[in-house]
């Protein structure tokens, strides 16, 4: 009975399509095997998700002479096998009745129908308990494993498992590693022998057993070495960056004792991700995008000729822009200028002057270079112990200094003879420390003085032509300026006030451009210069005769933005400067057209990045950091610097435009008003959008510098969280974006409110939590608990402290639900919305 009883609970059958392996048509799928059971030539494994399967196949097409045992994407073809069981020992077509069973003591073997073992996993020993027995299966990562269950399927921990014996695919979760101890217990990948042939083939990849400090190497079946990257530097692997920069992948470098091990996780755990080492050596991460496009290749390690060890001789430099060798820039030249170009250059370079170590030999220090081959570890040391024991050590020829193990440890790390596979890493590369003669030091610091002298005496004569160069412009400009304010007044003497209903001295800085200047810009407004729309028209890109690029804002005639709010726009931006402010350089009327002509921001509006899935990377929290606080500079400038106090009223992601160097720019002043009071005023018009309004605003009608403050607290704690504000939903409470951010503030737990995203950036966490707090004071629920513009700045510069101050409750800080407003029918708040934007009409009570 106990038998039966087994065979039915691990059992899951049911019919399938067709496999998609060669000449294999799977009658029946099963999730595990038990004990005894066979899994015949003709049924698979499958994981629990449906994603991976374990069966025979057949690796050519059409089949030939062999099978094998092997593990492959359920539901991907042409057919992707990531596991070879039985490389070495394939199975002729000539067997009948190929089988795989599992035996009781955890071994599972492939029979033929005469019970003929054709291959065996590594025995491991195993005693099972009283009631338990060993069962096989299929893992969700693909991880074959055989485990100790009960006859529930309670299982504890693996007997075996596949991830410790890779074949030529590296899966997410799967390891390399090496034991430094005996380094025999080496975890590597190797390639197929061709593309139809899963036995051993010529290459392997994993850690380099020949050095002291971890690197990954491929060589050959002989033992050569192609291609290495490293040492390990705490971060990455030294000529690696674009590994470790990847977005869609994140390695892991684990120190056990004398251990080590490597392997990479999916940042999306829903996308197949894979790296493979091809018959032909190739290193790619391949990702499944689709049906229609197959595996894509996101990265490719031995990418060109730089990745050769040695490709540029001893030290020899490898440029992979070029492509080109070239010798250390100071103190060495090549030993045979006749091979010395292209990548025919294994011969190297050589020393101009030797070295003399008991006549003082010195270090020169070498920035942003993957660090050479064949290093040694001298142990934990600091920078200059390090740099005085290779002093004293004549073979030593360089040196530097790593924090390997992660944990502030500095590392003294040197390399005992000719230094080679060097080669330029542009944003990420290491510093290396090289031994000199003190007669190419004596050279090069003569040199560096030289240069000084020349490069002191180029700055004052370039500083003396510009002075006279901007005298001359200011002198023209003088009296170019001279000579147009006469022409205005002229001109204004016979003309009538403009159709703005003002004089045009008011828009002196603005230019008036023609329609069809305009059309020709924008190619007559075509659709593929469009980069943005809205309630108020769309946004054009365009290119005036000179070349100048700029952003050409067309309103709708059904825009709610009016006569009144153009001429707004017009007449406050040409009176702002401000380098957090969008520039305004002309507008044009003709007929029913109104458009405003805008300086053009390469990078558009903040909203289309930080809410975006994948572009919210571009913005790392030091980015995030600038434009908080170049948003705080720009309303400080309108309400207590320019010459006239303004309110924007519509402060928004949307309306904060980013420069080429994420420098924000505050836009779309239809909606500011010109302040005369400090106190505010108040309107029965309400204009404004959903989530960025102050209560007294809504309720009231009223505004003042504290609204905008109210605004700018929404949108910090946007940036720092990634959330909008108006539609934010959690699944443990109905806050909006700032009540939840007030309830990790109470709880202590406020660090949570940042972005995902930039835990992947070095970030100072104080100045997180400051943005947070600072957020939480402007989004007070009354406008005398607010900060101040001049206090945000003071403080985030550091000029001030907020330790004392603690924030209350937020103003509506529930979530999208208008209830709780004091609205109390609908007849009292005309509510009108249109494209995020809000207009609210309030009747007297």
């Amino acid at each position: 009975m106990s038998a039966c009883f087994w065979v039915f609970t691990t059992l899951y059958l049911y019919t399938s399509n067709a496999s998609p392996i060669t000449g294999i048509s799977s009658s029946k799928t099963i999730e595990s095997l038990a004990t005894n059971q066979q899994l015949y030539d003709g049924e698979t494994l499958v994981s629990p998700d449906q994603r991976f399967e374990l069966g025979f196949f057949c690796p050519s097409n059409p089949c030939k002479d062999v099978k094998f045992l092997g593990i492959w994407y359920k539901n991907i073809a042409p057919t992707t096998v990531v596991w070879v069981a039985n490389r070495k020992r394939p199975i002729r077509r000539t067997s009948s009745g190929v089988h795989l069973m599992l035996d009781d003591s955890g071994v599972f073997v492939i029979q033929d129908g005469s019970k003929r073992v054709i291959w065996r996993n590594p025995p491991k020993s195993y005693s099972p308990s009283a009631g338990r027995k060993p069962v096989l299966q299929l893992l969700k990562s693909g991880n074959l494993v055989v485990r100790d269950c009960d006859i529930n399927l309670s299982c504890g921990g693996y007997i075996w498992e596949s991830f410790n014996h890779p074949s030529d695919t590296l899966l997410p979760g799967m390891e390399l590693s090496l034991d430094y101890g005996s380094r025999l217990r080496y975890r590597a990948i190797t390639s197929w022998r061709k593309k139809d042939d899963p036995s051993d083939g010529d290459f392997k990849f994993g850690f380099d057993r020949s050095v002291q400090a971890p690197q990954l190497v491929l060589t050959k079946e002989n033992g050569v070495r192609l291609s290495r990257w490293g040492p390990w530097d705490g971060q990455k692997f030294s000529g690696m960056n674009s590994l470790m920069d990847n977005p869609i992948l994140s390695p892991t470098l684990r120190f056990d004792d004398d251990q080590v091990s490597l392997k990479f996780e999916a940042l999306n755990q829903s996308i197949l991700l894979r790296l493979v080492l091809s018959p032909l050596g190739s290193l790619q991460f391949l990702w499944w995008k689709s049906r229609n496009e197959g595996w894509i290749t996101i990265l490719t390690l031995n990418k060109d000729n730089c990745d050769r060890i040695g490709s540029c001789g001893p030290y020899g430099i490898c440029y992979s822009d070029d492509p080109s060798c070239r010798c250390l820039e100071e103190g060495f030249m090549a030993i045979s200028s006749v091979d010395w170009c292209g990548f025919e250059c294994s011969s190297g370079c050589k020393r101009k002057n030797d070295l003399n170590c008991t006549a003082g030999d010195g270090f020169l220090k070498y920035e942003q270079m993957k660090l050479p081959d064949n290093s040694s570890v001298w142990g934990a040391l600091s920078i200059n112990e390090c740099e005085n024991k290779c002093a004293k050590e004549c073979s030593c020829m360089a040196y530097t200094s790593l924090n390997m193990y992660g944990n502030g440890s500095i590392i003294c790390v040197v390399w005992l003879d000719d230094l080679i596979d060097l080669r330029t890493v542009h944003g990420g590369g290491n510093d290396i420390y090289i031994r000199m003669s003190h007669l190419e030091l004596d050279s090069i610091i003569h040199k560096t003085k030289r240069k000084k002298v020349i490069w002191v005496a180029s700055i004052v004569l370039l500083s003396t032509i510009i002075a006279c160069a901007l005298l001359l412009i200011i002198i023209v400009r003088y009296f170019t300026m001279l000579k147009r304010s006469k022409t205005r007044a002229l001109e204004q003497e016979q003309s009538p006030l403009t159709e703005f209903g003002g004089s045009q001295e008011e828009d002196s800085d603005c230019r008036v451009f023609e329609l069809d200047e305009i059309a020709t810009a924008t190619n007559n407004f075509c659709t593929s210069n469009e980069i943005g729309s809205g309630g108020f028209g769309r946004v054009y890109k365009g290119e005036l005769p000179r070349g100048e690029e700029v952003a050409v804002k067309r309103l709708a005639e059904s825009s709610w933005q009016g006569i009144r709010e153009f001429k707004n726009e017009v007449t406050l931006i040409a009176k702002l400067q401000h380098r957090n402010l969008v520039k305004l350089l002309g507008y044009c009327i003709e007929g029913n057209e109104r458009i405003l002509v805008y300086e053009y921001l390469s990078n558009h509006s903040l909203d289309h990045i930080i809410f975006d899935q994948f572009k919210k990377r571009l913005l790392m929290w030091d980015n995030r950091f600038k434009i908080i606080k170049g948003v705080a500079k720009g309303l400080l400038y309108l309400h207590d610097d320019s010459r006239l106090r303004i309110i924007h009223r519509d402060l928004k992601a949307s309306n904060i435009l980013l420069d080429s160097e994420m420098n924000p720019k505050i836009s779309d002043f239809g909606l500011a008003r010109i302040l005369a009071s400090e106190k505010g005023e108040t309107t029965n018009r309400v204009i404004g959008t959903h989530g960025y309004m102050s209560p007294e605003y809504i309720m009231n009608g009223h505004f003042s510098t504290k609204s905008d403050v109210y605004s700018f607290g929404v949108l910090a704690l946007e940036i720092i969280s990634g959330k909008k504000n108006w539609g934010f939903q959690h699944p443990d409470h109905n806050l909006n974006l700032l009540g939840h951010a007030w309830k990790l503030w109470t709880e202590g737990r406020s660090s949570e409110l940042m972005e995902p995203v930039l835990g992947d950036s070095i970030i100072q966490e104080d100045e997180i939590v400051k943005c947070i707090h600072i957020g939480l004071l402007c989004v007070q629920k009354q406008p005398e608990d607010r900060l101040t513009m001049s206090e945000v700045v003071n403080i985030l510069q550091g000029e001030h402290c907020i330790n004392v101050r603690q924030p209350d409750e937020p103003g509506f800080f529930a979530g999208r639900s208008m209830m709780g407003l004091g609205f109390s029918t609908t007849a009292e708040r005309d509510l009108e919305s249109v494209n995020e934007v809000t207009m609210t009409t309030i009747s007297g009570r």
